[in-house]
This record gives C-alpha cells, sequence and structure tokens, in this order.
C-alpha cells in the first residue's frame, strides 16, 4: 500500500496554481525566470559603467557630470533656461507614476472589473508612451551640445572645452581664418556610449512592454479574459512593467546621479 507522501501529482494540478506547491502558474513562474536573467544583464552594464568610470582617477576629472549635460526642457533654450537633471526627474516621476496605473489595472483584474482594467491599463499606456517621447526628446538635446537646441547646433562654442568634457576643433577656411568650431567629442568616448546603450536598451523594454500593454487591453476589450475567468495576463504583464520601473531607478541613480 502506497503512502500519500509517493502520490504522484498530475501536471495540471502542480503548474495550474491555487493548490500547487509553488502556488504560482507555470505562465508566471517563466516571467519571473526571465526578469531575474533581465536583471542580470542590466546588473551587468550598470557594472561595467562603474568600472570605466571609477577604474581610473583621471576618467573621473574627465567623466562628464550628469547635472551639467542634462540641464534643459522642451521649448526652454535661453540661456537662464537651465535646469539641471529636472527633466530626468519629471521622466522618472511620470513612470513610477505609470506603475502605480498598473497595480491599480491588476487590483481590478482581481475583481473581474472590466472596466477598471481598461480605464488603468490605458493610462499605464499613456505614461508609458509620454517616458518614450521624452527620452527621445532627452538624446536629441544631449546630441544637439551644450545649448540643447538641434536648430543652433555649435553656435556658442566658444572654449575649448565644453560642458560635456569634450573638445572643439576649429573650422578654418582655405586662407586660415577660423569660420566656426565642431564637436570633437563628449568627453571619453565610453561615456556616449554607454548612454545611448544604456537608456537605449531600457527604452526598448519601455516600447515593448507599452507594445505589450496595448495587446492585453486589446484583449480585454474583446472580453477574452472574462471568458477564461480570470485576468492573470494583466498581472504577469504588469511584473514586466514593474521590472522597467525599478531598473530605471538604478539607470537614473548609477548614470545621472553618481
Amino acid at each position: 500500500m502506497s503512502s500519500p507522501a509517493s502520490k504522484q501529482i498530475d501536471s495540471a494540478t502542480l503548474w495550474g496554481g491555487k493548490i500547487s506547491p509553488l502556488s504560482i502558474s507555470y505562465g508566471k513562474l517563466m516571467m519571473w525566470f526571465f526578469l531575474v536573467s533581465d536583471a542580470l544583464t542590466f546588473g551587468g552594464l550598470l557594472a561595467s559603467l562603474g568600472f570605466a568610470k571609477f577604474s581610473n582617477p583621471e576618467n573621473i576629472a574627465a567623466w562628464p557630470a550628469g547635472e551639467q549635460v542634462f540641464t534643459h526642457m522642451p521649448f526652454l533654450h535661453g540661456p537662464d533656461d537651465v535646469y539641471p537633471l529636472l527633466y530626468v526627474a519629471l521622466m522618472t516621476f511620470i513612470l513610477i507614476v505609470s506603475s502605480v496605473t498598473m497595480v491599480l489595472a491588476v487590483e481590478a483584474g482581481h475583481r473581474m472589473d472590466k472596466r477598471g482594467v481598461i480605464k488603468w491599463l490605458t493610462l499605464t499606456v499613456v505614461g508609458g508612451l509620454i517616458f518614450l517621447g521624452s527620452q527621445v526628446w532627452e538624446w536629441s538635446t544631449f546630441i544637439a551640445g551644450p545649448d540643447g537646441n538641434l536648430s543652433t547646433w555649435n553656435d556658442n562654442a566658444t572654449l575649448q572645452h565644453n560642458v560635456y568634457g569634450g573638445e572643439y576643433e576649429p573650422i578654418v577656411d582655405s586662407h586660415g581664418h577660423t569660420i566656426g568650431t565642431d564637436v570633437k567629442s563628449y568627453g571619453p568616448t565610453l561615456y556616449a556610449d554607454f548612454f545611448f546603450f544604456i537608456t537605449g536598451f531600457h527604452g526598448f523594454h519601455v516600447f515593448t512592454g507599452v507594445l505589450f500593454n496595448i495587446i492585453i487591453l486589446l484583449n480585454v476589450f474583446k472580453g477574452t479574459y472574462e471568458k477564461r475567468g480570470h485576468y492573470e495576463m494583466v498581472e504577469k504583464v504588469g511584473l514586466y512593467w514593474h521590472f522597467i520601473d525599478l531598473v530605471w531607478v538604478f539607470v537614473f541613480t548609477f548614470f545621472y546621479l553618481v
């Protein structure tokens, strides 16, 4: 006679959640596996950023400070319109608020509140789109140079060293007269490399998160999850969205503040 401990647990019970030993569905378990692996990727990138910056004392002096580079707000480009890291802080706030709306969407799903899920998930999508647009603007001002205005690139290059730690190279005509300047670099080459890659990699995650949220939202409109009897898919995409928000907090801290 077999003991209770030797009884086989069928696959549906084992991975179906509720009374399973792990109390988690297969889909959520796989999402956690993905998030852990993605966290290791971001951790490696941020560790590389720290090593590149602090491994040599000379690098620290040459490396631009975030509050000297990101000082502009949209549509404000005057000489007195300098707001160190304010717009980046606003982007961070918007992303955190979108995480709150995602929590409310998941909570509404637990109550089988279709209208609530639609409302809060829509606001999450809007927050993600605003963040992505802000990141595009932030990249453009970084490329534009000290005045943050693409239409006046290099118009105020009067010093040999700019606020980015890079150098200006004089542009000389055929008669030997200096007719302008050209930016040679944004300080150490690795600074721009890390900036575009890390923020771009995170931006790609936000983009895919927005895309996932839109797909889930369309399914909510069609009543797909009501027919299934649960909104677990909203919870799974919510895990991904919270991960994106958490990663940005680390990117903001390591890249802009440290």
